[in-house]
């Protein structure tokens, strides 16, 4: 024989229990100023004796259009925004200013999947119940962009892209706030340097990078970085073209290392590597000290971001 199940209250029920209109109880729920303390309290005994589990937020949803949460849109899997710390900043910085707001953040972590066409982005951005997008760091012509440019929502960028005039956009002068790095290395008398860098387009990429390729880089945080360094080594009297670059699509410790493995193994010249995320240069630290090479007096390291990680570190960054 199947369990009955206990009946729950409603609203409507609660409102009848204690003689007050259905108002009266949404207001203990969703505006308690508007009620006395003792009218409350006996308010939310009385649903607790009833098994009311308050106001339903669907419906309220429904009839207010609003779902008091905003969706942070991610181009990477669920753990990175938990791994990497510049994105663990970023998230708990969204987190602070939404504190008191009544407003909660939604991620919406779609993955490094390159493949994915604009009816599969759509489907999963048509799915995000929110009022609005941050949309985190993405290529010009990602499908998840567009796809949330196609909710008409209110919508903000941060980092990139840049160009997307119509669409108000938080990010820093990259191209300017490397050279400090850059000219750290030069003060400090390198002049066999060489780069490491995560993405410059959202298509793959591991390994050596170009001149051309760095032109035409679509994801331009990292294209400005690598420019930007790349300037005040010129300034030096360093030719831009004989600096090594190395890139990387995912910026994961394994990846990290691994470029640095390549970096230095096929460039023994080097006496300095800069890194444009301090996750990379994090991953020249864990290499150095895997061959033995001692962290500055062999090799000298830069990094950006300034994350906890690196300050502990006495990352220059």
């Amino acid at each position: 024989m199947a369990k009955r199940t206990q009946s729950r209250g409603t609203l409507a029920s609660l409102a009848a229990e204690l003689g007050v209109s259905r108002t009266t109880v949404s207001n203990a729920y969703n505006r308690p100023e508007q009620l006395s303390a003792a009218l409350r309290e006996r308010i939310l005994a009385t649903a607790e004796r009833l098994g009311y589990p308050g106001p339903d937020p669907t419906a309220r949803s429904l009839r207010t259009r609003r779902t008091g949460s905003f969706g942070v849109l991610l181009t990477e899997h669920l753990s990175y925004a938990f791994e990497d710390l510049a994105s663990v900043d970023f998230l708990a910085g969204m987190a602070e200013a939404s504190y008191g707001s009544n407003n909660s953040l939604t991620l919406v972590p779609v993955g490094p999947d390159t493949s994915v066409d604009q009816v599969a982005a759509a489907q999963l951005v048509n799915q995000c119940v929110v009022d609005g997008f941050v949309v985190y760091s993405v290529a010009a012509d990602d499908p998840y962009l567009l796809a949330a440019k196609n909710r008409r929502l209110p919508m903000v960028i941060c980092d990139q892209p840049a160009d997307e005039h119509s669409l108000p956009f938080v990010g820093i002068d990259d191209y300017a706030a490397i050279a400090p790095a850059a000219q750290s290395l030069i003060d400090a008398g390198h002049r066999n340097i060489g780069i490491l860098s995560i993405r410059l387009f959202r298509r793959p990429n591991d390994g050596a990078v170009t001149p051309d390729r760095l032109d035409a880089a679509d994801l331009h945080v990292q294209r400005a970085r690598v420019q930007g360094a790349l300037s005040v080594l010129q300034s030096a009297g360093i030719d831009p073209t004989s600096v090594p670059i190395v890139e990387r699509h995912i910026n994961d410790p394994a990846n990290n290392v691994a470029a640095a493995r390549e970096l230095l193994e096929s460039h023994p010249e080097l006496t300095a590597v800069l890194c444009t995320t301090d996750s990379m240069a994090l991953g020249v630290l864990a290499y150095a000290e895997s061959v033995g090479l001692s962290v500055p007096d062999d090799l000298s390291v830069t990094g950006f971001d300034g994350i906890r990680t690196a300050l502990d570190r006495n990352l220059t960054t």
